[in-house]
């Protein structure tokens, strides 16, 4: 007797033709983020050229069939330090946001939870950072403490901060309130117990979407202090410190520019729109 198969390709293809009818720009916003994502973790597979090896003799040479992205002012292969660019950017803005995240969702939530005077100095405090713009506090910090990688990481995780403690915070205030909440402390849980186990569960969906729409953010901001020359500093591939080495040959020499531009603006296409279809599905739910 025959073994019945089930096969399981139609059913992934329906499930991707809903996808694809109800969210399109989640289903598009994950290929490309997927397609970026590749390039980060393996960059020497799309470019084996070297981004550090200098030939002066092919300095600011456009695009051709040797160079996608043609050479900078010294002579290295941009398309070679945009693609090992992708990993640095990109991990320096994830690790930046997940520090906001961890540090500002768990004072929020504390917070938000206990209220009481903590409650009070911390709003304090959080209305002092909100009230600069997110790239004026990051020129500040990084500007103090001098550029490097360290420092900007820093910067990075300070401006952010304040918008997941409001985030954490709310969350708290709502769910505190709720039934299933003094259900809870009726059985004789602790209020560390309620919240570590209960409420946080409820508010992380808020934070993780959040974390999703200021990705595109803080990958901007990190790009514009790279532009500004407080970011990763030279040799080392970065699109902030890339675009910073264009600016000078901007007008004969426009794709030192253009190309790590565009690196940005595609990146921040793919992440708005994973983060914009997560926030309706969890409105939804």
């Amino acid at each position: 007797m025959s073994a019945v198969s089930h096969p399981a390709q139609p059913k992934r293809t329906a499930a991707v033709g809903r996808m694809l009818r109800r969210e399109p720009g989640l289903f598009i916003g994950s290929l490309l983020l997927g397609a970026i994502v590749l390039v980060a973790l393996f960059p020497s597979v799309f470019s084996s050229a070297s981004p550090f090896t200098v030939d002066t003799a092919a300095s600011t040479q456009g695009p051709s069939a040797a160079h996608w992205f043609g050479t900078d002012d010294v002579g290295r292969d941009l398309f070679a330090r945009v693609v090992h660019g992708t990993r640095i950017t990109l991990s320096i803005c994830a690790g930046s946001l997940l520090i906001s995240a961890f540090v500002g969702g768990a004072l929020g939530l504390l917070s938000g939870f206990f209220g009481g005077w903590g409650d009070q100095a911390l709003g304090r405090l959080i209305d002092v950072l909100l009230s600069f713009p997110p790239i004026i506090l990051g020129v500040i910090i990084t500007g103090v403490l001098g550029p490097a990688t360290g420092n900007l990481i820093l910067a990075l995780s300070v401006v952010y901060i304040p918008v997941f403690f409001r985030i954490a915070r709310a969350g708290a205030l709502g769910e505190k309130e709720k039934t299933y909440v003094e259900a809870a402390r009726s059985t004789g849980l602790t209020e560390w117990a309620v919240l570590s186990r209960h409420v946080t569960r409820n508010v992380m969906p808020l934070i993780l979407t959040q974390y999703m729409i200021l990705f595109p953010l803080i990958l901007q901001i990190q790009a514009g202090l790279g532009f500004l020359g407080l970011g990763v500093q030279p040799p080392t591939p970065d699109w902030g410190s890339i675009l910073e080495q264009g600016k000078d040959y901007i007008l004969f020499a426009p794709w030192m520019s253009v190309f790590p531009g565009l690196a940005v603006l595609l990146t921040s296409l793919a992440l708005i729109l994973v983060g914009r279809g997560l926030q309706r599905r969890i409105d939804q739910r």
